[in-house]
């Protein structure tokens, strides 16, 4: 078998898909209005249903579908929209329509009913509102690109949605350093197209990059397809500034790459979804812009012959290995039929796309060429194809990419993010796939397997709690079996926040609870979230 050139086919990206990118207007007229909450002793507002303006199925009220009681906190009244109309004049938005988006994860599978929307651009805003909050008990949602996979990024019922969209400033880059500082709000790609123009690069890369913020990244702890070259945001992260729950501006935005006084408080935030504080502010090493990028798409017999093609590109490509991503046949099937993507080889049982990012073109080609010639002539490799023309590379990265988007369109989604050791990476999707039988319509797998991390998706026409009992907690326990994790990069958020335990020993929780406890006395920030409820 002989590689051979990438057909033409459709290289728009998943970020491009309609949807993502949310506006909205400022200086809405200020006051509360109904939004579809359920009445509850603490509320002193009826509300009604509502459907999605887009003509969508309306989405449950995340109370009405998950088992979660609303904690005594205050509810908005006039006199709180008019203080923050004070703090931040004409960026009060209050209206229904508005709301709508804010209210909804774009999986569309939880929603609340935040009767209010503040977008500040500064930190001293922030910081004003969360004192104003803070003193009135009343409950704080952050809320960034919302692109999250877990609920995290969406009120669980009432609280108030802060929103770091308007926060999109660069503050500074050094293009010695490679250090980039900038607001919490600054969307990925932006940021990629602004470091990219002087010869760096971002050091993570998501599929949701065209609307995702940096800040929300931190907070998540997002992983990413560069995960395998450039390592954890725990790494690449610099400093913080982080607004915490009394109005507290921690400034440890230090833009240096040794600082060793003290306790390193900023790790304390990344990966805390919001609970702990909200950030506003990152410092963050950029790596030097790869001068050539190769991408080959690969297909494979078997899993087994996937684990031992990655092995072969870790010994023949070394330090230029930079992504090593697959997918399953199903995957494949599901951009072809939503998104009528093509698939530019054979069809295979697995496909894997290998990337390599260096300073030598002719050098990286010629690695690359070699692999890939000897996985074919192996019988490794079934049929592959090579990519170094930035359009072509695009087109390879839209099927790996836009497989999140294909499983939206397939029904609703049950989605698990696990970390696993590789050789048993896919025996927990044909475990499922057994176990689950026609009730589901797709079981699928497919994720970085660089780092470990496998994304198990399973579509229905519609949420059932029949489905979900099959699934939890059998997937949990099988992964903790494993000695896995129940969250590789997506975080715990809402949904996830109970099985923490699967991954975290009794006396780690306590203490996290602590920390909880100690920075956010009142628990105002992004409650429900994260960690397992207190008895």
């Amino acid at each position: 078998m002989v590689l051979h050139l990438v057909p033409r086919c459709s290289a728009r990206l998943f970020w491009a898909s309609p949807g993502w990118r949310r506006t909205y207007t400022q200086g809405a007229s200020v006051g509360l209005k109904s939004l579809g909450c359920p009445r509850h002793r603490h509320s002193p507002l009826a509300c009604r249903g509502y459907s999605s303006a887009s003509g969508s199925p309306e989405v449950i009220l995340t109370p009405e579908r998950y088992p979660v009681q609303r904690l005594p906190f205050s509810t908005v009244s006039e006199e709180d929209l008019a203080a923050f109309e004070r703090i931040i004049p004409g960026r009060v938005v209050t209206d229904p329509e508005q709301l709508e988006t804010c209210n909804v994860d774009w999986l569309r599978s939880v929603r609340g009913c935040s009767k209010v929307l503040l977008r500040p651009q500064t930190s001293e805003e922030v910081s004003q509102i969360l004192r104003h909050c803070y003193q009135r008990n009343l409950a704080v949602n952050p809320q960034g690109g919302n692109t999250g996979m877990v609920g995290g990024s969406v009120p669980v019922f009432d609280e108030v949605i802060l929103s770091t969209a308007l926060m999109n400033q660069v503050i500074s880059f050094h293009d010695v350093s490679g250090i980039l500082v900038c607001q919490a709000g600054c969307v990925l790609e932006e940021l990629s197209r602004y470091v990219q123009a002087r010869d760096f690069i971002m050091p993570l890369d998501l599929g949701a990059k065209g609307s995702c913020h940096i800040g929300g990244n931190v907070a998540t702890n997002a992983g990413g397809l560069r995960f395998l070259r450039y390592g954890s945001l725990r790494g690449t992260v610099l400093g913080l500034e982080v607004v915490l729950a009394d109005g507290t501006i921690l400034n440890c935005l230090t833009s240096l790459r040794k600082d060793n006084t003290g306790y390193d408080l900023k790790q304390l935030f990344i990966g805390s979804e919001g609970t702990l504080g909200v950030i506003t502010a990152v410092s963050i090493l950029c790596p030097p812009r790869p001068k050539a990028v190769n991408v080959a798409f690969l297909g494979c017999p078997g899993f087994a012959e996937v684990l031992q093609t990655f092995s072969t590109c870790k010994g023949m490509l070394g330090e230029i290995l930079s992504a090593f991503e697959f997918m399953d046949t199903e995957c494949m099937q599901l951009v072809g039929q939503h998104l009528h993507l093509t698939n530019p080889v054979q069809e295979s049982p697995f496909y894997v796309l290998v990337e390599t990012s260096g300073s030598s073109a002719a050098h990286d080609a010629e690695k690359l060429t070699g692999v890939l010639e000897q996985v074919l002539n192996s019988g490794l490799v079934s049929d592959g194809t090579m990519a170094t023309d930035q359009r072509k590379i695009q087109m390879l990265w839209a099927l790996r990419e836009r497989i999140t988007e294909a499983l939206s369109r397939d029904g609703y989604v049950f989605k698990y993010d696990i970390s696993l050791p590789v050789e048993r990476l896919y025996d927990l999707v044909i475990d499922v796939r057994t176990r689950l039988g026609p009730r589901a319509k797709h079981v699928v797998g497919y994720g970085h397997l660089g780092d470990g991390n496998l994304h198990l998706n399973v579509t229905a026409e519609a949420f059932s709690q029949e489905l979900l009992g099959a699934l939890e907690p059998y997937v949990y326990a099988w992964t903790a079996e494993q000695r896995g994790s129940v969250s590789a990069e997506h975080g715990l958020g809402f949904k996830k926040k109970n099985v923490l335990s699967y991954s975290k020993p009794p006396e780690a929780v306590k203490l996290m609870q602590q920390l909880k406890v100690m920075l956010d006395p009142k628990g105002i920030l992004n409650p429900y979230k994260t960690l397992p409820a207190q008895a």
